[in-house]
């Protein structure tokens, strides 16, 4: 076992990731079946345990749940952050900074890992006063790639550029367009930053059958939160538009929650297309896999009012070898462009018509289906997980 020349204590905050069932499926050997992905939490205990690293991990979540052993404080606890708006947002976000803060002091922590998502940027700062270093993760966009930010984002982004010029020991981030956005952001002046890919496992698409186009419909995959901002009633208008040019041989799949499925689910049996768009609600890691054998194509709309992060689904439609169809508002279409076929932001006219493409021209779907194929190795490789990046930063503190 590696070991630290002194034995660190580490605070996580993760945002709504179940961290207590990654945990007990990490303590016994076991892949987590809540994601495709290797749970980043998973990767933090493995790390702690490769270190000898006390390790305390608050997670988000809408209940509370405690768990603790010899090396392991892990708990999830109901913040309001996400459900709050305008300036209780603020209020809300800078709340739980300080609560953070007083958890990681209780804790005696030397480093804390400040994920996305867990309060602004710039209350991270506060923890240099303790001594306990910071080391952000970043998970989305620090600002949307399109449109125009708001005088409250300008704001918080300013004061907390610090933060990653001088005030943290490094940065993880998911996707070289946030690594240019720190270096814009302290004007080419910051502490280092570590990029890092979401990571799998090779045999859970093993088992993914090669697609068949040879059947009656053609399948189309959305995988992800119901939100608006999702591009889930875009995706609506364009099976809508389908029905009405007698295209009835594209079916979506919609795979995920979120606080606008029910709506949705309703304007689909308003609309009577339940046969061409079906709503799967959440689904579990076997679940999904089944969907993904079944499926074509697998489309991310995400709008430009959305601040989108790396996107997983995109890899792990790359690793099911299914070409995609997205636009540049999700910063993992730099990684997998080859197998793409890219849209301009928010138009649904562009995204029907890349899919008929793709359902008309054979010719071009395979060739975007073997561009799948020579891109998934980055995605296997563990020396580009988030916990292979994390643990060189701990490494050296």
């Amino acid at each position: 076992m590696e070991k630290t020349s002194k034995q660190l204590r580490v605070l996580y905050a993760v945002g709504p990731e179940d961290v207590i069932a990654a945990y007990k499926h990490w303590k016994h050997g076991k892949e987590s079946p809540l994601q495709v992905s290797i749970p980043y939490s998973s990767q933090f205990y493995e790390v702690c345990q490769s270190l000898n690293i006390q390790g305390y991990v608050i997670a988000q979540s809408a209940i509370k749940q405690v768990v603790k052993d010899d090396r392991f404080v892990i708990k999830r606890l109901p913040i309001l952050v996400n459900r709050a708006h305008g300036i209780f947002y603020h209020i809300y976000h800078i709340w739980n900074g300080l609560y953070l803060l007083a958890c990681a002091v209780k804790f005696r922590a030397s480093v804390c890992i400040a994920s996305s998502g867990t309060t602004h940027w710039f209350m991270w700062r506060l923890f240099s006063l303790f001594r306990i270093k910071v080391i952000p993760s970043v998970h989305c966009v620090l600002w949307r790639h399109f449109g125009h930010q708001t005088l409250g984002e300008k704001l918080t982004l300013k004061l907390g550029e610090s933060l990653f010029s001088s005030d943290c020991t490094a940065t993880l981030a998911v996707s070289n367009q946030i690594t240019k956005q720190i270096a814009q952001l302290t004007q080419n002046h910051h502490q280092p930053v570590y990029e890092f890919t979401p990571t799998y496992c090779r045999q859970d698409f093993a088992h993914i059958k090669h697609p068949n186009l040879n059947v009656s419909l053609f399948r189309v995959l959305y995988a992800g939160r119901i939100e608006h901002d999702k591009g889930v009633f875009d995706l609506l208008q364009i099976a809508k538009r389908f029905q009405s040019e007698g295209l009835r041989n594209i079916v979506f799949d919609i795979c995920g929650e979120g606080s606008a499925f029910n709506e949705l689910c309703q304007e689909v049996t308003d609309s009577r297309l339940e046969a061409n768009y079906q709503c799967h609600g959440h689904c579990t890691k076997p679940k999904m896999q089944s969907i993904l054998s079944d499926s074509h194509v697998v489309i991310v709309p995400t709008q430009t009012k959305f601040v989108e992060g790396f996107n997983r689904v995109v890899a792990e439609s790359i690793l099911a070898g299914r070409p995609v169809v997205t636009s540049a508002v999700c910063p993992a279409i730099s990684y997998v462009r080859s197998a793409v076929i890219e849209v301009p932001p928010n138009d649904i006219t562009a995204y029907g018509n890349a899919l008929i493409d793709l359902y008309k021209n054979h010719s071009l779907y395979e060739q975007k289906r073997l561009a799948c194929l020579k891109l998934q190795e980055q995605f296997y490789d563990v020396n580009r997980s988030w916990g292979a990046k994390l643990k060189s930063i701990l490494i050296d503190i």
